[in-house]
């Protein structure tokens, strides 16, 4: 089981920019697939936002953040990114990041290992 934090969610303006963080522990991530969900109110399904295969490197988005969003790994730090540009109120949400070897699932069920999230609010 791999342990997962993130980080880097505060108020930022409409238009600006954002990187989240997902630091792991307890296994290393480069034999992982991580995701990034995202959940807008309690209660709602966790939304997928992006993907990454650590070991293909390919990567997957949502048509919603297409363009604007970016994934990214860092394998020294055991560490992926979320990179979000040209925010919009819309993407308000608490991010979750969420990990699994067999793939990249775009379901929430998918996935048996999540960080405790971090929220991202985007005011117009």
């Amino acid at each position: 089981q791999v342990q997962l934090v993130e980080s880097g969610g505060v108020l930022v303006q409409s238009g600006g920019s954002l990187t989240l963080s997902c630091a792991a522990s307890g296994r290393t991530l480069s034999k992982y697939h991580v995701s990034w969900f995202r959940q807008q109110a309690p209660g709602m399904e966790r939304e997928f936002v992006a993907g990454i295969s650590l070991p293909t490197r390919s990567t997957y988005y949502a048509d919603s953040v297409k363009g604007r969003f970016t994934i990214s790994r860092d394998t020294a730090r055991n560490t992926v990114y979320l990179q979000m540009n040209s925010l919009k109120p819309e993407d308000t949400a608490v991010y979750y990041c969420a990990a699994d070897p067999r793939g990249v699932g775009r379901g929430s069920n998918y996935y048996d290992d999540w960080g405790q999230g971090t929220q991202v609010t985007v005011s117009s």
